[in-house]
Order: structure tokens, then sequence, then C-alpha cells
């Protein structure tokens, strides 16, 4: 009598699995009215892989500029909501570019192969994880651009949540040229 029943609770179990695959949200095509979730700017206005984050109880993705920016958000731990899925633009897809990533060319970031430490930067000139649903792909982008092929795992905190220094930073933490600056900006105008 036991077998049986720990039978049918296996197939239920299973069956709830199947079930909850099957819902997840699938990929929404790049239009004009995807913004960046952190940058509010237009994402087909920058070059590199985006992302799109899907949320529980959310009808709508978050998008990001940068694949980097949508998994330092899966890795921090401030979320409202539960995460379904994140999508991330194939790289290797046939007619893709750096300039024009497409729009409806998503794989899910948890199956693809990132190029990690690349000489490229993604749309907000930050380092950016370059997707690629082909693990070949990937190391063909690496031959030109560098880093190395890792999967989502593996890739370590700091290749993602590290801050990013820009040129126009360069200098910002010295505290000289801070006190210029912002005494520069307490004197009143004359007039």
């Amino acid at each position: 009598m036991i077998r049986p029943v720990l039978l049918a609770l296996s197939l239920l179990a299973l069956t709830a699995c199947r079930e909850e695959t099957a819902v997840l949200p699938q990929p929404i095509a790049m239009t004009a009215e995807a913004v960046g979730h952190y940058c509010q700017m237009n994402l087909l206005e920058h070059s590199g892989p985006k992302a799109q984050v899907h949320l529980d109880g959310m009808s709508w993705p978050l998008f990001f500029s940068q694949v980097r920016d949508a998994i330092a958000y899966q890795r921090m731990p401030e979320q409202s909501h539960l995460i379904r899925v994140i999508y991330v633009s194939d790289m290797g897809a046939a007619g893709v570019s750096w300039d024009d990533p497409g729009a409806e060319n998503w794989i899910p970031a948890a199956s693809a192969f990132y190029v990690v430490g690349a000489e490229i930067v993604g749309g907000m000139g930050a380092p950016e994880l370059v997707p690629f649903s082909d693990p070949a792909a990937a190391e063909a982008f690496t031959v030109a651009h560098g880093g190395q092929v890792m999967e989502l795992a593996a890739i370590p905190d700091a290749e993602i949540l590290a801050p990013v220094e820009f040129d126009e930073d360069i200098g910002a933490g010295d505290g000289h040229d801070f006190e210029d600056r912002l005494r520069a900006l307490s004197h009143k105008p004359e007039g």
C-alpha cells in the first residue's frame, strides 16, 4: 500500500514541476518602450547585449541596458519580488552585431555561456558579461576581444558587483580636488 502512495506523490510532484516550468513568462521583444531599469534610457539607443528580468506578479519585465546590471540585480538582496526568469541577448545569433544586439534573440540567462573580462564595454560604458547560447561562438568572441568563457553560476560576484571607475571619475577621490569643487559650488554669484 505504501508503494502506490509514494508513486502517486512522486508523479504529483513531477507534474507540479512541469506545470511551473510551462508557465514561465516568455521574453518580450525590445521596442522603443523598453527603457533601462536603472538609467531609464531607451535600450535601442545603446550598443551591446541587453537583459530582461521577469518578476513574480508583474506583467512587464524590467529591462537592463547591460547584462551585468541584470545579474547584479539578481545577486543583490533588495528585490521586492521573486525573479521568475532572466533573459539575455544571444550575441551569437545570426545578424547580431555589437551595435545592434537584436530585439528578439533572447535566451535564458541560466543556460547562457558568458564571456567575462573582454576588452569591450557594454551599452553604459561598463565592463560587460557577453552572453551566447553556443559555447563555440563565445570562444570565438574571446579570440577577437579577450576574456574567458564561464557559466553564470561560476562568475564571481567581484566581476558583477565591483564598482566601475570611468575616465571622468579619475581624480574624484582626491580630497583636495573635492574641496575646491565644493568651494566653487558654495560661492554665491556676484551681482
